[in-house]
């Protein structure tokens, strides 16, 4: 695949190529599969005692949704060592992660802050996406990324320029 990208720092590449996907792929499987399940622990005083279907269409969708998010980080981070696709796909994704923070709202704000209250969902949903959150602005500002700070392609200092075809 891309042997140059091992020269990333290993934090980097253990948590965007390995436990984020893993992660994501759990979410896929609560959703789409335990649904009821992902309700209950999303918020349990407004789940359905009867899932509807336009609900569990949704949450379908959702579970696909993960899926890409996934697939994007475990197969096209994995393609490439070409640290302006990596840069371009984690900042979507940071854009990702602040929406999803911001979905929570909806709950209250004591979802951000009242750890002895949270759950499984909500340790996945508030940490863990903080956590992916931090490791992007520390990806995207070039820490751990060596000299040039992150420039150009994994493991070297400067970006090669692009040939140019001729016409």
């Amino acid at each position: 695949m891309a042997p140059r990208a091992s020269r990333l720092p290993l934090a980097y590449r253990v948590f965007f190529l390995v436990i984020e996907p893993v992660s994501a792929l759990v979410g896929a499987y609560y959703a789409h599969f335990r649904q009821e399940a992902y309700l209950r622990l999303t918020h349990a005083a407004s789940a359905p005692q009867t899932l509807p279907i336009g609900t569990s269409i949704v949450l379908s969708q959702l579970a696909n949704l993960y899926l890409l998010f996934a697939l994007n980080e475990a197969v096209v981070l994995r393609c490439t060592s070409d640290l302006g696709v990596w840069r371009a796909l984690l900042l979507v994704l940071l854009v990702a992660d602040l929406g999803h923070l911001f979905s929570l709202s909806g709950g209250g704000s004591r979802v951000y802050w009242d750890v002895a209250s949270w759950n499984a969902i909500d340790w996945g949903n508030v940490p863990f996406v903080y956590l992916g959150a931090a490791m992007r602005v520390a990806f995207l500002s070039g820490v751990g990324l060596g000299p040039g700070r992150g420039n150009g392609r994994a493991g070297t200092d400067k970006a090669r320029p692009t040939p140019r075809k001729s016409t």
